[in-house]
C-alpha cells in the first residue's frame, strides 16, 4: 500500500455540459475491471513518471494507462498539467492498433483543456 500523498492529483475531463466521459465509461465496466483500471491509475498517480508496461507515451501531452481486464485491454488516455493527471478518454482495445477515432477523441479533449 502506498504511503503519503500521490505525486499527481487526479481529475476527470469534464465536457462543457458537465459530463465526465471517463467516469461514465468506468461505470459501464464490470466491477472487477473497474477495480483493475482504478488500481493502475492509482499506481500511475503515486509512481509518476512511469513507463512500460503500465504507461506509454502516445504523443506530446498524451499518455495511456494500459490495464488488463476481462475483455482484453483497457486504455485510459490522460495528460499531465502541472501536478494534475487529467483522464481524457477510456476504451477497451479490441485490435493491435489504437483506433484513430479513440486518439482523436483524446486530442480533442486535450485541446479543450488547453483552450485551443
Amino acid at each position: 500500500m502506498e504511503h503519503g500523498e500521490p505525486f499527481l492529483r487526479l481529475i476527470f475531463y469534464r465536457s462543457e455540459n458537465g459530463v465526465e466521459p471517463v467516469r461514465e465509461w468506468l461505470k459501464e465496466l464490470r466491477r472487477e475491471d473497474r477495480k483493475a483500471v482504478g488500481e493502475d491509475i492509482k499506481t500511475a498517480q503515486f509512481g509518476w513518471p512511469l513507463g512500460m508496461p503500465l504507461i506509454r507515451k502516445i504523443e506530446k501531452g498524451i499518455w495511456e494507462v494500459r490495464s488488463n481486464i476481462t475483455d482484453g485491454i483497457a486504455r485510459t488516455f490522460f495528460t499531465v498539467e502541472k501536478n494534475t493527471m487529467v483522464l481524457l478518454h477510456g476504451f477497451v482495445k479490441k485490435s493491435r492498433e489504437t483506433p484513430p477515432n479513440e486518439l482523436h477523441t483524446a486530442r480533442r479533449r486535450l485541446r479543450n483543456i488547453l483552450g485551443g
